[in-house]
C-alpha cells in the first residue's frame, strides 16, 4: 500500500538553482529505502520536501494521504505528527536528561504525563537505552546519543522515519549498530527513508536503493539488487 507519491516534482530555489526536476517516485508502507547520489544531486532537498521544510515549485507530493505542497504553514503540524526525523548531528538538549530529551517531543503535543512516561520508556527500550534515562548527552557515546535521537523521533509512533546521514558522525561499527536499530524499527512497520554517502552500509543492508543525479531518479534498485 502506497505511503508516498511524488509526481512531476520540481524545486527551484530563489537563487535560481534547480535542485529537483521531473521527479516521479512511489514508496509503499513498510519499505526501507536508501537515497544515494553525489553531493548536490538533490537528496537533502527531496527529504526536506517530504516533511515540508521546503515546498515544491511545481508537481505534487502526497505523504500519508496529505498533499504536502498545498499545506498552509499553520497546518504543517498535520504532517509533522506523522513523520520522525533523525539528523547527522544529534540535536539533543545538552542540559536535559535522556528521558527529558525524548519526552520533550511529546510534551509539545500536550499529552498526559502517564502517557508520555509509557511512550518514552517504550521508545528507549527499543533503542536499547532504557537503563540510561537519567544520563545527560555529555555522558553518552556518539552512538548512544544517536540512539536517543532515534527514540525521540519514533516516540510518537510515526508512520514514516526520515534519516539524514544518521551514521555520518559515527565510526563503522557504531554506524552498523545504528543500522540494526533502524532495521528493528522498520520490522515493526515504520517506513524508513535514509539518505547516506556510506555505500558499504547500503550494500550490507540489502534494501531498495534510489540513485539521484541532477535532481532526477536515474536508478531504482529493488530490495537486495544494488551493486556498485
Amino acid at each position: 500500500m502506497e505511503l508516498i507519491r511524488l509526481t512531476n516534482v520540481k524545486k527551484t530555489y530563489k537563487t535560481g538553482v534547480t535542485a529537483i526536476q521531473d521527479l516521479n517516485l512511489s514508496i509503499d508502507k513498510g519499505e526501507f529505502v536508501f537515497i544515494i547520489g553525489s553531493t548536490g544531486c538533490g537528496k537533502s532537498t527531496l527529504i526536506k520536501m517530504l516533511y515540508r521544510e521546503e515546498k515544491p515549485t511545481s508537481g505534487q507530493i502526497i505523504v500519508g494521504g496529505i498533499d504536502v505542497g498545498k499545506l498552509r504553514n499553520g497546518k504543517v503540524y498535520k504532517i509533522r505528527r506523522k513523520i520522525g526525523v533523525v539528523f547527522q548531528d544529534f540535536k539533543l538538549l545538552p542540559k536535559s536528561t535522556v528521558y527529558e530529551n525524548v519526552a520533550f517531543a511529546l510534551e509539545i503535543f500536550g499529552l498526559p504525563k502517564d502517557e508520555i512516561h509509557s511512550k518514552v520508556l517504550k521508545a528507549l527500550e527499543l533503542v536499547g537505552l532504557k537503563h540510561k534515562i537519567k544520563n545527560y548527552p555529555a555522558q553518552l557515546s556518539g552512538g548512544e546519543q544517536q540512539r536517543v535521537a532515534i527514540a525521540r523521533a519514533i516516540v510518537n509512533g510515526p508512520k514514516l522515519l526520515i534519516c539524514d546521514e544518521p551514521t555520518g558522525n559515527l565510526d563503522k561499527n557504531t554506524g552498523m549498530e545504528i543500522m540494526r536499530v533502524l532495521n528493528e524499527i522498520n520490522k515493526l512497520g515504520t517506513t524508513i527513508i535514509m539518505v547516506t554517502h556510506d555505500i558499504n552500509i547500503v550494500e550490507q543492508m540489502g534494501k531498495r536503493v534510489i540513485v539521484l543525479d541532477s535532481g532526477r531518479v536515474v536508478k531504482d534498485y529493488a530490495k537486495g539488487t544494488y551493486r556498485r
